[in-house]
């Protein structure tokens, strides 16, 4: 059970490194030619989908550790 938990730790700790570094960063190249960087827009779509998919894992992640801990101790 152990080993089966620490495998699971394992694959989602990689997908929710992929899944942040898939995310877009904030501004890019935008404000050398002018474009404002502090203007307020809301996610859609797949950045939504994405930011909620990262939540999700981060959740799963925290919850498999505490559950990997309690069945160590």
């Amino acid at each position: 059970m152990q080993t089966y938990l620490n495998v699971a730790q394992v694959i989602v700790a990689i997908a929710l490194i992929l899944i942040i570094l898939l995310q877009v960063r904030g501004g890019g190249l935008g404000g050398i030619f002018g474009q404002a960087d502090t203007v307020y827009r809301t996610k859609r779509g797949l950045e939504k989908t994405m930011f909620q998919f990262t939540i999700i894992l981060a959740i799963v992640f925290i919850t498999l550790s505490i559950v990997t801990l309690r069945l160590t101790s």
